[in-house]
């Protein structure tokens, strides 16, 4: 059934989302975490804080309130605060996916057409599901970006390494024939 297999895949794209932040920050040194690349940009310790605030208020108490929490401050999400270190926003990075993944797993079929509402506006449990989708994915693509150019020489590549295409392609073959 497509809305099972929807569902099953939209929580292994999270896993794999998540997997890759945290593959690509094993690779940061604290100093670089909380490097801003320049002044009106965003450093990863921000877009990680951002991420978090963004899943905890629209994962918790998913279907049955706005998606936009009167408890958020966005705004301090870009903040770096004298309390902020790299623990503690990881720590708010493992709770905002927990709410995600609480929220998530336990959905049915029959719930992916189930109306919510983020800042006042209806959307669809898929909806909600391919905005967050889409929300994080953009945002990763930044962190691993800053990542693998702070990392430098020293970078572990997060997918397929240079010159291997043809080489995963053929294995790939093999491996679904």
């Amino acid at each position: 059934m497509i809305s099972e297999d929807y569902l099953k895949d939209s929580i292994s794209q999270f896993r794999k989302h998540k997997k890759l932040v945290e593959k690509a920050l094993s690779q940061v040194s604290d100093r670089d975490f909380f490097r801003e690349p320049g002044p009106e940009s965003n450093s990863i310790a921000i877009m990680i804080k951002h991420m978090a605030g963004n899943m905890r208020s629209r994962w918790r108490d998913f279907l049955i309130s706005n998606g936009e929490k009167t408890d958020r401050h966005r705004d301090t999400e870009f903040e770096i605060e004298p309390d902020d270190s790299r623990k503690t926003i990881m720590i708010r990075w493992e709770r905002g996916w927990k709410f995600l993944f609480d929220s998530i797993e336990p959905l049915k079929p029959e719930d992916l057409e189930k109306k919510i509402t983020i800042r006042g506006e209806p959307h669809t449990v898929v909806e909600a599901i391919n905005r967050q989708i889409n929300h994080n994915a953009y945002h990763i693509g930044q962190i691993v970006y800053l990542a693998r150019h702070y990392a430098g020489e020293k970078w572990e590549t997060l997918s397929v390494p240079k010159g291997k295409s043809e080489e995963l392609t053929k294995k790939m073959r093999e491996k679904f024939k």
